[in-house]
């Protein structure tokens, strides 16, 4: 995992949202303010934080689904930044999404054979339609579906189904990165388990990175090789996926892991949970400083008036914090 594969730098994606009352105007809502990160060749990268925290919105930045305000996204070491949509068409085939709700993500006039070669259709035309469904029945068989369940509409599969049907549609074109938001998040617990293991799978035999967005930190630990903490649409931690569980730096991750169950009784029952006070800020008005401090436990009047920087603890871990090196080990 020596190679980087994809570069953001301070990437930034703020709506103007109607200010409201009689005179009305429009204030920017910062959902991603100054993402930086890499990604590697066959690497997973995990995107934690609440709902309302940028996730979704980041990893719709990244594929230029969504026109960054700010920044730079670099594939391969080609800027992609603010591409049009025919001069961005070559690098789709690379770069695929998985989205949250199974059902919602497929056509439901179309049967799956169509669902899943729709990409070929596009990406390569050339091909016959006898090969393309042959393409498609044999991804259909990678991902665990019956290939003669080819001309089957959406509504006859379970939602776990649907899901392997979005993982094959994602697949076809053997891309090098998949965002997957939410991949696993309306599926039952044991189909979870399969979902996350099959993506595994997939990333051995085709090397694929992934950017694995999701609030379920046992799901996060168990697929990424790195984890990134957001918060307000700004990075608060990142680190491998053993430092940052063993010895989380920034009050917000050590709030976050503490949520995590513990399946030895005896080690849940005795383990401090750090219970975060208040609700999320809106992003149209952030706090000053840095954006955390109105929930943070251990915020001065530095914070108010400081906002941090990524600072290192060791390598390949950063942490945004004025005051990580008293609150750390």
């Amino acid at each position: 995992m020596s190679d980087t594969i994809l570069n953001v730098e301070d990437l930034k994606v703020h709506f103007q949202v109607p200010r409201g009352g009689f005179f009305g105007g429009r204030v920017p809502l910062k959902a991603v303010d100054g993402v930086s990160f890499e990604l590697k060749s066959g690497e997973t990268l995990g995107i934690v934080g609440e709902s309302g925290c940028g996730k979704s919105t980041l990893g719709r930045a990244v594929l230029q689904l969504i026109e960054p305000t700010g920044g730079n996204v670099a594939w391969l070491g080609s800027n992609i930044t603010g591409l049009d949509a025919k001069t961005m068409r070559p690098y789709r085939k690379d770069m695929q999404i998985i989205f949250q709700d199974p059902l919602a993500s497929l056509n439901p006039r179309m049967t799956i054979g169509e669902i899943i070669g729709e990409p070929l259709k596009t990406h390569y035309p050339e091909i016959s339609r006898k090969d393309r469904r042959e393409k498609v029945r044999q991804m259909m068989d990678k991902v665990g579906l019956l290939p003669q369940m080819i001309n089957r509409y959406p509504h006859e599969f379970s939602g776990g189904q649907c899901q392997r049907i979005g993982i094959a549609r994602a697949m076809i074109l053997e891309p090098k990165v998949i965002v997957c938001d939410e991949p696993v998040s309306a599926l039952d617990v044991s189909i979870q388990a399969q979902v996350v293991n099959l993506l595994q799978d997939l990333q051995k035999e085709f090397g694929l990175s992934l950017l694995f967005i999701s609030h379920d930190l046992s799901v996060v630990r168990h697929i990424s090789h790195r984890i990134m903490v957001l918060y307000l649409g700004k990075v608060m931690e990142i680190a491998p996926k053993d430092a940052i569980y063993a010895d989380p730096r920034h009050p917000y991750t050590k709030a976050l892991i503490s949520a995590v169950p513990i399946p030895d009784p005896d080690r849940e029952r005795n383990k401090e949970i750090v219970v975060l006070q208040g609700d999320l800020p809106s992003p149209i008005a952030p706090p000053s400083g840095c954006v955390f401090r109105t929930r943070c436990p251990f915020a001065d009047d530095e914070c108010a008036k400081t906002a941090p920087q990524p600072e290192s603890v060791e390598a390949g871990h950063t942490v945004s914090c004025l005051h990580w090196q008293k609150l750390g080990g």
